[in-house]
Formats: C-alpha cells, structure tokens, sequence
C-alpha cells in the first residue's frame, strides 16, 4: 500500500500556508486566507509561488522566490502538521495484517524524511520515495515503480492512494489500483470521478474495504 504524502497521507497545508504568508507578510503584501492556499497545497512550492506572486518558472524572480519559499517552509516544517484523522489507524491495521506500506511523493527528500520524521512515521514506511529519488518525478511512473523494486512486489500487487489527478495517472501507468483521496486538497476544478481512478474515498479507513479479506490472501 503506498501513499502520496501531502493531501493524503499528512495535512501538510496548514505549515505550507503559514509559510506562504510569512513571506507575504515580509514583503509588505497581504496575507492569504487559509482557504485560498488549501486546495493548491498538494501541488507544492511552485503552486505557492504561484498563488502568492503570480510567478511561473521562467520569470526573472521565479527560482529565488521559490528558494526563499522553500526555506521559509522547511524552518517550521511540523508545527501544525499532523496525520489525517484516520491514518495512524489504518497504519496500524496494515502492519497487523503485515501488508507493507509507503510514502511516494513529489516533495523533495531533504523535505520528506524530516516532516515523517516529525509526524512519527519515517521509521515505520518499508519505502518512502521522494520527488528527486527516481529519473522523473509523477505523473510518471518512474516514482511507484521505483517503490515497488524497493519492496520487492510486482505493481499489480499494489494500491496507490493520492489527492492529485498525476497520482491515479502514475498509478495507472505503474499497472496499480489506484484510489482518489476525496479528503485532500481538492481544487473547484478538480474532478476526480473523471480521473480512471479504480475507487473514490473520502476517509483514509476506506481504503480497508479495498483490500483482500485476509482468509483470501
């Protein structure tokens, strides 16, 4: 079983939009409200970028705003990030039935291993899998295929749950189950019925009901 990390597996949001407004705030400009930043959260520094400067990579301060962003964030990494409600019970009925799990995610790894580090995790994923671990980051497959050596299992043994459009493609090109986390960062635009996921969920113990029952495996 393997997760996407922001939106899905954590509520990272609430740090990110901190992080955006503090340097909102150190440029004289306005704050953001909570709800403006938390669709856009899943998608990371450039969507921050983005949203709080109307910067696109290529634009003359484009890669210093990010940077700052990024270092802004990575001070106060887990202040208010936590598991989403429902996760560390869904960990723990997983280790119990010793199905491995992991974490494959598009934020970098000098980002990843000390946030699940901080939310008490790290030591308990079989794989964890960042954005700079394989060649292509998702919606490419590279990422879950590269978990999957990892835990020596073939894909189609595998289910990936993740909040982004890019995380059911890469999935499906993996050759996994995949399922749409309803919970997570979803934007007015999103519409995840349409994305070929295999299940939509809208809390983290439904991904229980998509499992073998244990007699079967």
């Amino acid at each position: 079983m393997l997760f996407d990390l922001d939106g899905t597996f954590a509520d990272t949001a609430p740090d990110m939009a901190a992080a955006l407004n503090r340097l909102l705030l150190a440029r004289r400009q306005r704050p953001l409200d909570f709800e403006q930043v938390r669709p856009h959260a899943s998608h990371g520094g450039r969507a921050m970028v983005r949203l709080g400067f109307g910067l696109e990579p290529g634009d003359p301060d484009y890669e210093a705003v990010r940077l700052e962003y990024l270092e802004a964030y990575a001070a106060r990494l887990v202040e208010e990030t936590a598991p989403f409600p429902g996760i560390p019970e869904l960990v723990a009925a997983l280790e119990s039935r010793a199905i491995p799990w992991g974490i494959v995610t598009n934020k970098p790894a000098w980002l990843t291993e000390p946030l699940l580090d901080g939310i008490g995790f790290r030591d308990r994923a079989a794989c964890v899998v960042s954005g700079d671990t394989a060649g292509r980051p998702k919606p490419h497959p590279d990422p879950l295929l590269h978990a999957c050596a990892l835990l020596q299992v073939d894909p189609s043994r595998c289910w990936y749950v993740g909040d982004a459009e890019r995380d059911i493609q890469a999935g499906l090109a993996a050759g996994m189950g995949t399922l749409a986390a309803l919970f997570g960062y979803l934007g007015p635009g999103d519409d995840p019925s349409g994305w070929g996921a295999h299940g939509l969920i809208d809390h983290p113990l439904e991904v229980l009901g998509w499992l073998p029952d244990e007699g079967a495996r």
